[in-house]
């Protein structure tokens, strides 16, 4: 196993490449490979552990402001986020923006907002996660803060899984984009061979 004892480094001139993205994915070993269950009820082969590409703050806020760089004309209000995935990138990109930050959560199986958050009518919100898949979350989560009044603008993310092919009903921007298989349980090769899949968050994962 590497160790990873330092932040990414990238020239603030330049915008990040997708390459660079993935390799600090690599390098703090939040690239895994095995078998996984993952939020949308599909089972892949790889996973994108962020929380552990995340630890150092510093890494966090570079991420962040590369996405905060693309919305600085954008008129954003506010910033949000899918709990839990998306807490850490969505609060560093609203502190790179200077704005609020709000997330929502799952009670009882359904995103809502809650904690005494509040939108106003038409007020203007970016939506943050961390690694989109199908979009699932994130569709949930503008769902949630449109029913509560508010307007969501654009989504954005640090990684892409579909490749482009998640549709989350706005505009989004991702700072990577890969394209990673993955498959319905039933359809799902791996547990053709009886391996059971891990659900991250689980089994020190």
């Amino acid at each position: 196993m590497r160790i990873y004892s330092g932040i990414i480094t990238f020239c603030p001139s330049e915008p990040m490449r997708s390459d660079q993205i993935l390799q600090h994915f690599e390098d703090t070993n939040a690239l895994l490979e095995g078998h996984f269950l993952l939020s949308s009820g599909r089972h892949a082969p790889k996973y994108m552990q962020s929380a552990l590409a995340l630890q150092y703050p510093a890494d966090a806020a570079r991420f962040a402001a590369a996405i905060a760089k693309q919305f600085e004309d954008k008129e954003i209000e506010t910033v949000a986020a899918p709990a839990i995935g998306g807490l850490v990138i969505g609060y560093a990109v609203a502190a790179a923006l200077n704005l609020r930050f709000i997330w929502t959560e799952r009670q009882h199986g359904e995103m809502t907002l809650r904690r005494g958050f509040s939108v106003k009518p038409g007020e203007r919100i970016l939506v943050v996660e961390d690694v989109m898949t199908t979009g699932g979350s994130v569709r949930e989560c503008i769902a949630a803060l449109e029913a509560n009044g508010g307007k969501v603008v654009a989504a954005a993310s640090i990684v892409d899984r579909s490749n482009g092919a998640a549709d989350v009903g706005v505009p989004r921007f991702s700072l990577a984009s890969v394209d990673v298989v993955s498959y319905e349980s039933a359809d799902c090769p791996i547990c053709a061979t009886g391996d059971k899949p891990m659900k991250p968050g689980s089994r020190n994962v």
